[in-house]
């Protein structure tokens, strides 16, 4: 049996694939508020995440549409990340995960409460 590939037919195999990258989700989370320089980025994340890493997974949001990259032509060089348009139309989708994670927090420690 072959398997087909959803991509592009299937939303939730479409938005899956597109997010796939660790810090995709978190990078658009930080975005949410306007142009952000790419150290800046660095240091808001929750961990250490190296220069390539990051680098990595800004192209590949940039790729997807999601971020815009734009370069300032000055000395030393500057370079900021926004939301796209369509990057901009996950702020909805943003804000149910944020309610449904803090959700799941509660439930995780309730958890926890009766195992003790």
């Amino acid at each position: 049996m072959v398997k087909r590939d959803l991509t592009g037919l299937c939303p939730f195999v479409t938005s899956q694939k597109v997010l796939s990258g660790k810090w995709s989700i978190y990078l658009l989370y930080l975005l949410q508020e306007g142009p952000v320089r790419f150290n800046e980025l660095q240091r808001k994340m929750p961990e250490d995440i190296t220069h390539t890493t990051l680098s990595r997974q800004l192209k590949a949001l940039e790729w997807e549409g999601l971020i815009v990259r734009q370069e300032f032509s000055q000395i030393p060089p500057r370079v900021e990340y926004s939301l796209s348009e369509i990057g901009m139309k996950f702020e909805a989708v943003l804000e149910a995960l944020g309610d449904w994670g803090s959700e799941y927090i509660e439930f995780v420690k309730s958890k926890d409460t009766i195992k003790k």
